[in-house]
Order: structure tokens, then sequence, then C-alpha cells
């Protein structure tokens, strides 16, 4: 009988390896001591590779990997993974989400009461100094310390959790989940990042993506109150370093305990200087515990992919294109982008995700759900989304995934709709893709338009007067913000909509002017 060959290129722990080898129908091969060169020529022959930090799934890997159905990422992030590259080959690449949530929560409380003990510091000055001075080490405690968390899912849920034990008042921010889940906890849910910033001690536990990198930054830190002690243990680069080295210098941060760096390893980075930082090395999933999750998960995943049984985690998924007109694949990753763009216009806790056909796409308009469904999970659960477990998050969270078949259009040849509800508004976007395969959104919330779906841009809804166009294209300029793209859409209520796409980020001051507008009836900010 001929056995799926396995290919462990970095270390895992020893019971996932009795777990490949134990199964006859697998060919383990132990490859996490050989160079990355001779790597490649083990990978050849493969079905799955199960991978951690120390190996880069680059061109040259999947290159030779000429028969990989499957990579296993054994830990959450995927930074050294091409999934773009993977994806042209067919290679479905998965991660192992949940294994070090513990390890990670419980590394947050270690930080946080170091940080108030000042425990490295007088543990150093008895141990390595010989010097007994109990009068030095005065700290704090954790009790009636007020506690803000920024992301409330698997990680900061717990933190929270453990820190009410401490008799700690709680208070969480994340526009991504009902508040029912930080109050049924007896946690203060908040929709005001300022309340955040009011905190004693703040923990940050968000993916990494454009909306979190330097959230906490100069401006944020001046608002804090003198004395403040941030905690990072989650990713690099969600405080802004500089400004996080000049708030602990300056004192008006007291101290910080730092896991994650923006650049690892940060053997010399300037926060290392500073005498109020806790640091540890990217510490968050080093347990003996999370590594035999870690093992045995990520080995019973590449056991079931080398089968084709199942592909948990998995981050793309791949069509089976003998099964579907060439025609329809277009149109899932449309319904990916246009589920992203809604949820950044309505953030805040979803209740639906409805998707609506029309046309030939219509029959395949329970497959479209599921690839909006991630788009618009996206922000909120970064690593922890992908095409497998889309709907079941959505359930977890309360949110309801529905579709629909309409009678065709009299317009498009094919067009998909989806509407988004959270417990604030409603977001309704249409788009199709014309037969020379130009994406276009043509709807967004009654506006007619023709936009294309990239890019970086600010969507602005005014009382349709004279002049507007030219007050908005003003306050751009002078915050030189080149305008790429400008699309108008109306509506009988004398209302426009105007998409404006431009060729750099905009600040929030920018975003505020625009706001400040008497015209102006809302605003969005949205990046594809």
């Amino acid at each position: 009988m001929e056995k799926y060959k396995i290919v462990v290129c970095d270390h895992i722990h020893e019971a996932g390896l009795k777990m490949l080898e134990s199964d006859d129908q697998i060919e383990m091969i132990f490859a996490a001591d050989l160079d990355k060169t001779a790597l490649l020529d083990v990978v050849a022959t493969a079905d799955v590779a199960i991978t951690r930090s120390s190996t880069d799934v680059d061109a040259k890997f999947i290159a030779a990997g000429k028969n990989l159905k499957a990579i296993v990422r054994a830990g959450v992030g995927v930074d050294n993974v091409d999934i773009d590259g993977c994806s042209k080959e067919g290679i479905i690449v998965m991660n192992v989400p949940t294994a070090n949530t513990i390890a990670a929560v419980e590394l947050t409380m270690t930080h946080m009461l170091s940080c108030m003990r000042m425990f490295p510091y007088s543990h150093d000055h008895l141990k390595n100094q010989r010097i007994w001075k109990r009068e030095k080490w005065y700290g704090y405690e954790l009790k009636g310390k007020r506690l803000g968390i920024i992301g409330f899912g698997n990680i900061g849920s717990r933190v929270g959790i453990r820190s009410r034990a401490f008799e700690m008042d709680v208070i969480a921010y994340d526009p991504y989940i009902p508040a029912s889940k930080a109050t049924n906890l007896g946690v203060t849910y908040t929709e005001n990042f300022d309340d955040i910033l009011a905190c004693d001690i703040i923990t940050i536990h968000t993916p990494k993506n454009s909306e979190t990198v330097g959230m906490i930054g100069k401006e944020e830190i001046a608002k804090m109150k003198d004395g403040v002690v941030l905690i990072n243990c989650a990713r690099g680069g969600l405080y802004d370093e500089e400004a996080l080295y000049e708030g602990l210098k300056s004192g008006k941060i007291r101290f910080a305990g730092i896991d994650v760096f923006n650049k690892e390893p940060a053997t010399n980075h300037p926060l290392l200087d500073l005498d109020n930082i806790v640091v540890s090395p990217h510490l968050g999933a080093n347990t003996f515990e999370s590594q035999y999750n870690i093992g045995v998960q990520a080995a019973q995943q590449a056991i079931e992919a080398a089968k084709g049984i199942a592909y948990a985690n998995a981050f793309n998924l791949p069509i089976d294109e003998t099964k579907i007109p060439p025609f329809v694949k277009p149109f899932l990753g449309l319904g990916q982008k246009i589920g992203f763009l809604a949820a950044q216009m309505n953030r805040a806790p979803m209740i639906s995700i409805k998707v609506s056909g029309q046309g030939a796409i219509a029959e395949y308009v329970a497959s479209l759900s599921t690839f909006v469904t991630v788009g618009a999970l996206a922000e909120s659960s970064g690593d922890s989304i992908n095409y497998v477990n889309a709907e079941f998050i959505a359930a977890e969270r309360g949110i309801k995934i529905e579709t629909e078949v309409l009678p065709d259009s009299n317009v498009f040849k094919n067009l998909i709709t989806i509407k988004l509800t959270t417990d604030k508004q409603v977001i309704s976007i249409a788009a199709t893709i014309y037969d020379d395969e130009v994406e276009r959104i043509v709807d967004i919330n009654g506006f007619d338009l023709d936009v294309a779906p990239k890019g970086e841009m600010i969507l602005f809804r005014n009382t349709d007067v004279p002049g507007v166009i030219g007050q908005v294209g003003t306050i751009l300029a002078q915050d030189n913000v080149n305008i790429a793209d400008f699309r108008l859409g109306r509506n009988a209520k004398r209302q426009a909509l105007a998409v404006i796409i431009v060729d750099s980020p905009v600040s929030i001051k920018t975003i505020e002017k625009l706001a400040s507008l008497e015209a102006c009836i809302g605003i969005d900010h949205a990046r594809l």
C-alpha cells in the first residue's frame, strides 16, 4: 500500500511525531535538522509539510514541493508563508490558531504582575547583585485598578476573567463583538476608545492588520493618565514603538510589559536600554502544554489533509474548478472583497449577513456566502478566520447568514448583493464583473455607482448642494492627498455619495476635517 508522505520541516512536540509515526497510512519524514537547501530535496516528494517560523515557505519551497497538497503552519502566525504563491499551485495553507491560547493569557498576567511589582528588577538586585534592600521595591496591587482590554476575543476575554479574579475593574473595547460577551463576564463594555485610554493598565489582544498597526501612538499616549502601565503580548507593532519609548523615558508610562516587537529578534532595540520595562523574547506560545497542543493539532491536521479528509483552519481552501463554470471563481473573490468593505463601513457588532445573487451566479450563492463571510469577519478575526470555519465563527457570535436568489437583473448579466446588518445600521453593496473581467461596485446603499473595488477609499455622504465637491477636493489638497478616482452617486432624497480613491493613506485628522463640512451626513474610510 502506497503511503502518504508528510515531511516535518521544523521541530514539533514528540507527541505530534508519534501520531505521524503510528498511522500506517503515513510515511513521516523528519527533516527539522536538515539545512534549508537539503530540505528542498525532501519536500519534492511530500504530500504535506509541517512548518514553523524557521522555514520560509517561499517561491523556492513552493517550486520544490511539486506534489504538495497542503502546508500546516504549526502555530498562529503565517507571516513566513507565501499564501498567494501556495494558492496558485493549489496548495492549501492551514494554521493552528488556538493551541497556545492559555499560554498567551498567562504570559499577559505574568507581565502585568511583573510591571506592578517590578519583580524582575528586585530579583536581579538580590540574585545577581546580592543586595537586600526591601525599601527600594514598593510596587502596586492589581486589586482596585482599572484594566482596559483592547480586543476581547479568545485571549482577551480570558485575560478579563483572570483579572476579575484579582478584583480589578475591567473594561473591554472591541467593536466587533456584542456587548453581552463582555457584560456576561462581569466586564464593562465600551464603544468609546477614550475610556480605555483612561485606565490604569492597558493590554492589547487584536490581530495585526491595517486597522490595528500603531493604534496606540503618540496622541493616544498623551491622553492616558500619568503612570499608566502598558502590556503587549499579542503582535509587534500594535503599539508605536517610538511613541512607547518616549512615553517610558518621560515617565508618562510608568512601566511596560512587552513580549513582541515590530522586528525580531530585537536584541538591539532601544526599549531594552530603559529601566522601566519588562521584556521577553516572544514567549507567548512557550509552554510545554501549548507546544504539546500545537504538535498534536498540527499532526492531526496534516494527516487529515494528506488523506483528503478535511482542511481545518485553511486560509485558501481551493475550489474544485471541475465542478463550477470558470466565471464563478472571480465572483467568489469579489464577494470576499465587498464583504471586507462592508465590514469597514459598519464597524459594530454584526447581526446578520445576507447574500443575494441574480443571473447565472445565483446558483452558486451558497458558496458566495462563505467567501463574503470570510471578508466580513477578516478585520475582527485576523488569523482565526478561514473558508472552513467562517460559518462556525459567525454562529458563535450570533451572526445569521442568509442567502437569496433574486430574479434576473434588467441591467446586469450577473449581480451579487450583500446586506450587512449590525446593531447600528445596514450596509448594502452590489457588484458585478463585466465580460472583460472588470470588477465593479455598482451600488452602495441605494446610490448608483461604478467603482473599482480596490485601493484607499473615502466614502463621503452629503446633502446634494452646490460646492461640496470643491470643498472636499480643497481639504484633500491641503493635506497632500492625491485623488486617483472620484465617483459620485445621487438618490431621490437629495443626497449624494462620493467614493474617492486616493493614492496614499488618509489620516484621522483629514477624515475629521471632511466630517466637519456642513453638508456632510456621514463619512467612512476603507482599504481594499
